[in-house]
């Protein structure tokens, strides 16, 4: 098939959804397909057989265009809808595949040109616009309802996780096809990543958390969690790996005003392909996330590492995990504080979790069963063709 890939992501970059598309794109390449990617001027170019990319202008004012909304995504955004419609129009797409927000614009293909397109679902758009900027919450019933339209014209809606699935199927989408992320193939993680508690001179209990520091990933919590723990636990010690410089400022600045600044080590980005070895070394590992519907990606490689997880008790979390495979707590810092307390004392409930962890991967989480999954929709997309 030939297919229009819209991305409204800087890619290739190191983080979630652009992680998650460039798997989907390796599906598709060893398929044969002939993909057009059209995405922001932000990232690194990849090179994948029948994968051809296609970049929106890069104005001078539009830099370091981070996750989630804000005006420099939405002008992004707008710039890519002309040039989505002039390659909509030479292209002969078989379907478009529009992830997040690019599903506005392949309505807007599919009412000019005809073509089916994929809704492909990593949050709910509404909630996530919403939750970042308070103003907009009086227009949430409309913003939903805009939503809902657009879902019930798509041919398939493929959401992330079992939340999104429920909220597709109230809106009335017509096929939906859960495809769940999941962790980073071994050789994607095959490097070897530095000794952290050598670098550090750790010989206790390390947690370890490593993703974004945006808000609702819920950082503060986790630090204001770890104040307390540490005060019960002298051998207990954090690492916090990712984020923007701007944002390890901000949170070293708080461990300080905290005065744990000594026992939470900043490490900064590291590439992914370091993710496992960083994995394997730590006691703990943390996902304090305070908001969102979509399962962080990261959770799966955490399960993977075999390595006890300790989360907040959430949608976000609980429709993979449960109390079986994972610690979970309320999402305030007395409560999360009182898991770190626990996992560090208890040696075989750390073993326990992150065998049980492991199991959900290897059963239900896995790269195998999401090329099953994909295989599938596309199937049923190119049956549609026909």
């Amino acid at each position: 098939m030939k297919i229009l890939l819209l991305a409204p992501q800087p890619f290739y970059q190191e983080r979630g959804t652009p992680i998650a598309i460039k798997l989907l794109l390796e599906v598709l390449s060893g398929r044969g397909d002939q993909v057009d990617v059209l995405t922001l001027h932000e990232g690194e170019d990849l090179t994948l057989p029948g994968v051809t990319i296609h970049r929106t202008p890069a104005l001078p004012f539009l830099k370091n265009i981070r996750p989630g909304f804000s005006p420099k995504k939405l002008i992004c955004d707008t710039l890519m809808l002309p040039q989505a419609i002039r390659m909509a129009a030479r292209g002969r797409y078989d379907y478009v595949h529009a992830v997040e927000e690019a599903a506005f614009i392949a309505v807007i293909l599919k009412l000019l040109f005809g073509i089916p397109f994929l809704y492909d679902m990593d949050s709910s758009l509404s909630g996530q616009l919403t939750d970042k900027i308070g103003a907009f919450k009086p227009l949430l019933p409309a913003l939903r309802g805009v939503e809902r339209w657009m879902m019930r014209r798509a041919a398939v809606v493929v959401p992330v996780c079992d939340s999104l699935r429920d909220e597709a199927a109230r809106s009335g989408a017509r096929k939906i096809a859960v495809l769940y992320d999941v962790p980073l193939p071994p050789e994607v993680c095959a490097i070897p990543a530095e000794n952290v508690r050598a670098k550090l001179g750790l010989s206790g209990v390390m947690a370890l958390y490593i993703g974004n520091l945006e808000l609702y990933q819920g950082i503060d919590l986790l630090l204001e969690s770890f104040w307390l723990a540490a005060e019960q636990r002298p051998g207990l010690d954090l690492v916090i790996i990712g984020g923007k410089p701007a944002d390890i400022d901000k949170y070293t600045g708080k461990a300080r005003e905290l005065g744990i600044e000594e026992r939470v080590h900043f490490l900064g980005a590291k590439p992914v392909a370091l993710l496992s070895a960083y994995l394997e070394q730590a006691d703990i590992l943390v996902s304090p996330r305070i908001k969102g519907s979509n399962t962080p990606m990261k959770l799966y490689s955490y399960l993977q590492s075999g390595k006890p997880v300790l989360a907040t008790n959430l949608s976000t979390h609980t429709q993979v995990l449960d109390p079986a495979s994972a610690l979970l707590t309320d999402p305030h810092p007395r409560a999360f504080a009182e898991g770190l307390i626990r996992l560090a004392g208890e040696p075989g409930l750390r073993t326990a979790l992150g065998a049980a962890g492991r199991r959900l991967i290897d059963t239900k989480y896995n790269y195998d069963a999401f090329c099953r999954t994909f295989a599938s929709v596309l199937a049923d997309l190119e049956r549609g063709v026909r």
